[in-house]
């Protein structure tokens, strides 16, 4: 086994926390914005746009990816523009897996932050807007360092997601080896190249970081970190 871990090529692995990484940045922007929008306004259709931005949580991923790929291909409204403007593609890159798996995070980062942002207590708030703070300072200083523990969880549940996605990344990256081949897409070319020990190596090292993760995001649940 020591030997098959010395052995394997760990690039997957590498581009999977970079693209992991890179997701959950965007999906924490994106969450939290819209997770303190749909938690503190009155927006006409609010209920319609949550439920369209929690989709990639139940939508099947070749689904989500077809979507992409009508939308961000070469005929594809935002492909065609970034094609005729910029000369780029993020069809087949590994910029694709991140948008990808940005995707499929923002459901579980929206979540936490709402719920979190729902559960600060406003007259904390308004004590500090007494003390003329704007809102901006009020928004900093109490209410995201009071929301913090739940946004926290729900990015790490993020992450973690981000860094098992397949199904929509494999359509819109592909599993180009070196380029857009994530841990997830160099398990499934191993079992079917017949190299499990391969697979192996890298299901147990995602097993792993995942369990940590999820245990780490089990003291923020609920918006209250868990005494030891």
């Amino acid at each position: 086994m020591l030997q098959t871990l010395h052995d394997t090529d760990w690039t997957p692995l590498w581009l999977t926390l970079r693209v992991a990484s890179l997701a959950t940045a965007l999906a924490w922007v994106a969450g939290v914005g819209l997770g303190w929008l749909f938690a503190r306004t009155a927006l006409p259709g609010r209920r319609l746009l949550e439920a369209v931005c929690m989709l990639p949580l139940v939508m099947p991923p070749t689904v989500l990816g077809y979507g992409l790929l009508l939308l961000m291909g070469r005929r594809g409204v935002l492909g065609s523009w970034l094609r005729e403007h910029f000369d780029y593609s993020i069809i087949f890159t590994w910029h694709g897996a991140v948008l990808a798996s940005a995707l499929v995070a923002l459901p579980l980062v929206l979540k936490a932050a709402g719920t979190a942002f729902g559960q600060v207590d406003r007259t904390l708030e308004a004590a500090a807007r007494t003390l003329r703070q704007s809102r901006w300072s009020t928004f900093v200083r109490v209410t995201l360092p009071l929301a913090w523990p739940g946004i926290l969880a729900g990015t790490l549940l993020g992450f973690a997601r981000a860094m098992g996605e397949f199904g929509a990344s494999l359509m819109v990256a592909g599993s180009i080896p070196g380029q857009t081949q994530t841990a997830s897409m160099a398990i499934y070319d191993a079992v079917q190249a017949g190299h499990n020990d391969v697979a192996l190596a890298l299901a147990l090292v995602i097993s792993t970081l995942s369990v940590l993760i999820l245990v780490a995001s089990q003291r923020f649940l609920g918006g209250q970190a868990v005494q030891p």
